[in-house]
Formats: structure tokens, sequence, C-alpha cells
């Protein structure tokens, strides 16, 4: 099993994420593509100290972008796996925990 600091990358802050974290306690984070439900679970509970009620991950597809350069090129984001943890009403996360 990979350690809790392999499987969450990131934590992904939007205006959505923002709202979610406010009205449902819900929060979003990039992980490793390979981590199950089970492996997010245990290390946001790991890192965090909360407890998690429920994981909903999807995989987010490349999208194309522009490239500026001598010539107009496109070019693709990467893909990635996002979760959107829902944690206890009465508990928070503190993201200046993550390194």
């Amino acid at each position: 099993m990979k350690r809790p600091e392999e499987i969450i990358i990131r934590p992904i802050i939007t205006e959505k994420s923002n709202r979610l974290m406010e009205e449902a306690k819900k929060y979003t984070f990039e992980v490793a593509m390979d981590a199950n439900k089970h492996e997010i679970k245990h290390a946001v509970q790991t890192l965090f100290g909360v407890k998690v009620l429920k994981v909903n991950t999807m995989i987010v597809k490349p999208r194309k972008r522009r490239v500026f350069g001598k010539f107009r090129n496109y070019g693709y984001t990467k893909a990635y796996k996002k979760a959107i943890v829902t944690i206890d009403p009465s508990q928070e996360i503190d993201f200046s925990k993550l390194g």
C-alpha cells in the first residue's frame, strides 16, 4: 500500500470547490491515478485527522490548449484523477498541514 503523501498530490482550490467546502464539507483533491477509494479515504484520515464519510472519484480527461510560439501549435493538458471527499460536518481540514 502506498504512503498517504504519495496518494494525495494536491488540493484543488477553485470557486466551485470553495463553495462545496463551505456548504457541504466536501473537499477536492488531485490524487494518484492508481489510487482507489479505500486508499484515498485512509490517506485523508491519516494526513488531516478527520472522519471521511464518502469518496467520489473521477478521471479528468485532457483538454486541447493553444500553445504560442513561432507557429500556432496545439497541446493538451494532462489527465488526472480527482477525488471529492465528504467529511464529518463538525470537522474541518487545514491545508497548511499538506507539505
